[in-house]
């Protein structure tokens, strides 16, 4: 559904489970810090409202959204989690390195949840430019982090 359809951080509470015995790893990029950081702010909260303890949600940062496939490995690796976020966002720009790195962390994220126990979830926002980011950054359409959250509980319980 598109986005404009869907406000990103609506849901219903009552069909999310109680993710008190849940352990999360997120793994969000730097690149673009100022959309990042904001999807991150709105996993952590949801996860928290959700009942998630403070000391089961551990954060790992990588430079750019490529290398979320390698740290969304590593969490699957070494950490013991429900489910795995990764969060990122890749803005269009004038060559064609935007669909080389969309369709590379697609493809990693895709392949870690045909092989893996654990669900890792795609909180990869992928816009034409800054503002439809911020718009999806806790702007007016909502947060792909508290999304990605629920998504993450719900697929934790499946």
């Amino acid at each position: 559904m598109a986005t404009s359809l869907h406000h990103l951080s609506d849901h219903d509470q009552q069909q999310v489970p109680d993710a008190s015995n849940m352990c999360f790893g997120i793994v969000v990029s730097q690149w673009n810090q100022q959309v990042t950081g904001k999807l991150l702010e709105g996993a952590i909260q949801t996860l928290e409202k959700h009942g998630a303890l403070p000391e089961n949600i551990h954060v790992k940062t990588v430079p750019g959204s490529f290398e979320l496939i390698y740290g969304a490995h590593q969490m699957l690796l070494h950490g013991g989690y429900d489910a795995v976020i990764v969060l990122g966002c890749v803005i269009r720009g004038e060559t064609p390195h935007f669909d080389y790195i969309c369709q590379g962390v697609t493809e990693g994220i895709s392949r870690m949840n045909a092989t893996s126990e654990t669900p890792v979830i795609y909180g990869l926002l992928t816009t034409n430019d800054l503002q439809q980011a911020l718009d999806r950054s806790g702007g007016k359409y909502g947060n792909k982090g508290d999304e990605c959250a629920v998504v993450a509980i719900k697929m934790a319980k499946f």
